[in-house]
């Protein structure tokens, strides 16, 4: 509990949140970073996930070079690639973290489109759609939630490992764990944390967020309702009988 303390006492210490090495310096370059890589990821990601999800081919191939970027040490990689190309600026860790960036991104997307009922699509190209205008008009607004899932996904996984990408020298809030831990300032290693756990969340809740509001009006869940099955809770289970007059025979 002392070091929790003494770690929130560090965060808002005045003398922490000023110079090019302060919190707010070191909290731009992080999110200037996981931005930079979620956009590269995407750029590369999205394109691919939306032609597998659209046209229903390579999607075997795309899971399995999904689950072996995934398998891939991230950190061994960034240590790897800044040692042969003897590279100590964001490069190494750019290339590392898009590459772990692509999957969640890469499936979102084509499970996104995946997940389009198929008789809208017929519905479109009945109407005379053509193939661009049923992916763009039709199935990436429909798949848009599950989308900015995998945006979401890839981001919180982005946030975190830059915080260990600091192990070289380049900026961000892991930069605060790696300088306590080289004189022993515990504080300021519990501090980094929590600012990281902090951007984390806030991260999330945006994309949460988003990811609510991008969900087309008439499909959010528990919004839809067929009027015409809609049932009167007056109404006696079982097939409706016709009324009598009384004494009329069977």
């Amino acid at each position: 509990m002392t070091d929790i303390l003494a770690a929130f006492a560090w965060v808002f210490d005045p003398a922490n949140w000023a110079g090019a090495s302060g919190i707010p310096a070191r909290l731009g370059e992080h999110v200037w970073y996981s931005f930079l890589t979620l956009v590269l990821a995407a750029a590369i990601a999205l394109p691919i996930g939306l032609a597998i999800g659209h046209t229903g081919r390579f999607r075997g191939l795309a899971v399995g070079v999904s689950g072996a970027l995934r398998a891939i040490p991230t950190l061994g990689l960034v240590v790897y690639l800044a040692l042969i190309t003897l590279n100590l600026s964001i490069v190494p860790p750019l290339i590392a973290l898009t590459i772990l960036a692509i999957p969640p991104v890469l499936a979102g997307a084509y499970s996104g489109l995946e997940s389009v009922d198929r008789r809208t699509i017929d519905a479109a190209r009945a109407m005379g759609m053509t193939e661009l205008q049923i992916l763009f008009k039709v199935e990436i607004p429909l798949s848009l939630p599950l989308i900015i899932g995998g945006l979401r996904s890839a981001a919180l996984q982005v946030i975190a490992t830059w915080t260990v990408a600091a192990i070289l020298p380049v900026g961000g809030l892991g930069r605060f764990l790696f300088d306590g831990l080289a004189v022993q300032r515990y504080d300021e290693m519990l501090g980094g944390s929590i600012l990281v756990i902090v951007l984390a969340l806030v991260t999330d809740g945006v994309f949460a967020i988003v990811q609510r509001l991008v969900v087309p009006r008439g499909v959010r869940a528990g919004s839809v309702q067929d009027v015409r099955t809609k049932k009167d809770p007056w109404r006696p289970i079982g097939p409706s009988v016709p009324n009598r007059p009384v004494g009329s025979g069977t």
